[in-house]
């Protein structure tokens, strides 16, 4: 069964910095696109990035400039760097497998950024 798991989550001051990670199951991940999205209370779940296998990168244009993601497909993971972290990025942070039209979703890892 395919299920991703991220870990990493936590709180964080504003301005600050968290690396979250997401380990994924499969034996041929380096075909997965691989992504980050959230979801804050009363809110609808948004992108954060995406890396596709040959790995071309989107970024949501809340986060482009602040957040990085990469892979390691030796490792079966994806990374996500977050920098200069606002309130706002405050969200729960799911970790997102995809192949085709198909698409597996971790159990998200909660990110509070608060002083």
């Amino acid at each position: 069964q395919v299920q991703p798991v991220e870990s990493g989550g936590g709180l964080v001051q504003p301005g600050g910095s968290l690396s979250l990670s997401c380990t994924a199951s499969g034996s041929i991940f380096s075909r997965y696109t691989m992504g980050w999205y959230r979801q804050a209370p009363g809110k609808q779940r948004e992108l954060v990035a995406t890396i596709t296998s040959a790995g071309i990168i989107n970024y949501g244009d809340s986060v482009k400039g602040r957040f990085s993601i990469s892979r390691d497909n030796a490792k079966n993971t994806v990374a996500l760097q977050m920098n200069s972290l606002k309130p706002e990025d405050t969200a729960v942070y799911y970790c997102q497998q995809g192949l085709g039209s198909v698409a597996w979703w971790g159990q998200g890892t909660q990110v509070t950024v608060s002083s």
